[in-house]
């Protein structure tokens, strides 16, 4: 067979081979075309009659390969490359261990002893001790918070787990399974680790009994919330003042301040209350904006000898805010003096909140500086108020500045402050602020989440900054973050978008090796961006790369979803 190619620009491989088409060699074989096809001649193609008698030829896609590899002289290429994996196609025993060992974080291969459809306790309990991985409570939480696993399956992991050395058998160690099947619903289990807890000479702290607690009421189950009050004394513990608190906070937080009213009512008298009961159902009002009930569950509080204190006030001043009532709001706050309460942090982080909503900035700075010249310090609510009001109205400069006088005040956002600071500001403009926002952060030690690394690369990647987008990926790595399939996609593309195509080509393989697979989009970016700049051979290297990585990401797909875990 003979092949003559001529390169011209937009021409087209035109190759009908039946009901074997060949989609994927469009995109980079797009400069090319057959003069010659199985030995007939060029002007023969334009014939009616050829197409009518060929177009139902069955072409092997193997034998095509073959002879295009013969073609390019890539002796390295693999020929054999088989189509979707198909269990036929993939025998188990193609798969080692040790590949998936790689691709399978620890709680993904403890969770898959459970897809494997083992028959009793103890073919799983074997399966879970033959697995290679260092069980932790940190392990432990991964497993059960995670995946798909059913209350049964998560109970019998957790039993297995709180036997194996190193591993303590405490109130911590059940309040993570006891909150995991809260989460999911599991109540049955729920209850039944509850008292499996009890049992073992663990007692049950107010951190566990709120957990159950808000696990109905978030479920909407509150008078299973109530049941669990009354029963306490089951768990060895007593229906007392804390852990009424406990309850009607959750029920406040929940928004169901109606039921803790009613059952604030209902114990009134039966069990003391404290000036922290008081303030969570003011706190509740609160929220809704209810200013009536605020002021009679104060005055209350008042009859029943308690002093309201900031806190108090400053769910006052909130709840009036949210009834749009602000001016009522600054007379309580210029009076809390006279009446024996200096307003402290939490007073004003209030105040703030309610010129934010407002719209009003320089209000929300004039109570911001009282706050720095008053005896108490602003905290790290009142920074991430203003940080975000700023954000949110995009006035970075402000945020800015707010941001760097937190940092220097020795307050250290937490992760995910810190993320929800770089988002906003990598949705609109160019990245300079958000890059000045992380490199003040890096500077002051700050803990930088996976995320925010992704937002910021997205953003230098989409303006084509590789050279920051480079330093930034390598200080994503120093830090210990590792690099995932957006992050590589979001590199790729910023190379292709300034043209450093070797260094996306470069790129593009590392992350084949690491076995991920870019997207079509940017795979088709790149080839279509070599294919441009005539690196025809790279372009065609590149895509035989992708497609072995296509079929090994398509098999491990499969298999995972079959349970092929190891």
């Amino acid at each position: 067979m003979a092949f003559h190619f001529r390169r011209l620009p937009g021409w087209y491989l035109s190759f009908s081979c039946g009901r074997y088409r060949l989609p994927h060699f469009s995109s980079f074989l797009s400069v090319f075309r057959f003069s010659t096809i199985n030995g007939i001649p060029d002007s023969s193609i334009n014939d009616p009659s050829f197409h009518q008698t060929h177009n139902r030829c069955n072409v092997d896609e193997r034998r095509v390969l073959t002879e295009l590899s013969n073609l390019f002289q890539l002796s390295h290429i693999n020929t054999t490359i088989p189509l979707y994996p198909y269990k036929e196609s993939y025998p188990v025993k193609q798969i080692e261990s040790r590949d998936v060992d790689e691709i399978l974080l620890p709680e993904e291969k403890l969770r898959g002893i459970f897809l494997q459809k083992l028959r009793g306790r103890t073919a799983i309990e074997n399966a879970l001790s033959n697995v290679r991985v260092e069980l932790s409570i940190d392990l432990i939480a991964k497993v059960v918070d995670r995946g798909n696993l059913g209350g049964e399956a998560m109970v019998l992991f957790f039993n297995w787990a709180i036997k194996q050395p190193g591993i303590p058998r405490d109130a911590h160690s059940y309040y993570i399974i006891i909150r995991a099947l809260g989460r999911r619903k599991f109540f049955e289990f729920m209850i039944q680790i509850l008292h499996d807890m009890v049992k073992d000479g663990v007692k049950p702290n107010l951190e566990t009994v709120s957990a159950v607690m808000d696990s109905f009421i978030r479920a909407r189950r509150v008078h299973k919330a109530l049941e669990m009050f009354e029963n306490l004394e089951e768990f060895g513990l007593t229906p007392d003042t804390e852990s009424l608190n406990v309850l009607l906070l959750c029920l406040c937080r929940r928004t169901h301040v109606g039921a803790a009213n009613s059952l604030f009512n209902a114990v009134g008298g039966k069990i003391k209350f404290n000036c922290v009961t008081y303030n969570i159902m003011v706190s509740g009002w609160s929220k809704l904006g209810r200013v009536s009930e605020m002021e009679r569950t104060v005055k209350a509080m008042i009859v029943d000898g308690f002093t309201p204190d900031c806190s108090t006030f400053s769910f006052l001043i909130e709840g009036l805010g949210r009834a749009g009532q602000i001016d009522d709001t600054v007379e309580i706050f210029d009076h809390m003096k006279e009446k024996g309460c200096i307003p402290d942090t939490r007073v004003y982080n209030a105040m703030i909140s309610n010129f934010i909503s407002t719209q009003n900035f320089d209000e929300c700075k004039k109570y911001y500086k009282a706050l720095l010249e008053s005896n108490f310090d602003p905290d790290l609510d009142t920074y991430t108020k203003l940080i975000s009001a700023f954000l949110k109205s995009q006035k970075a400069a402000d945020a800015l500045e707010i941001f760097e006088e937190m940092l220097v005040q020795g307050i250290v956002p937490p992760i995910g402050s810190l993320t929800s600071f770089i988002e906003p500001l990598c949705s609109y403009g160019p990245p300079h602020a958000a890059m000045m926002i992380y490199k003040k952060a890096r500077k002051f030690g700050c803990q930088i989440s996976l995320n925010a690394y992704k937002l910021l690369l997205k953003r230098l990647s989409r303006f084509g900054k590789s050279g920051m987008l480079l330093n930034l990926w390598d200080e994503m790595q120093e830090s210990g973050h590792n690099s995932d399939m957006e992050v590589y996609e979001y590199v790729i593309n910023g190379l292709c978008n300034i043209g450093h195509l070797e260094n996306a080509v470069h790129v593009m393989e590392e992350a084949l090796r690491k076995g991920f697979c870019p997207s079509k989009i940017i795979c088709s970016k790149l080839n279509n961006k070599l294919l441009t700049a005539n690196d025809v051979d790279k372009a065609y290297k590149l895509f035989l790369k992708i497609k072995d990585a296509r079929r090994n990401e398509n098999a491990q797909r499969y298999w995972r979803s079959n349970g092929w875990h190891f």
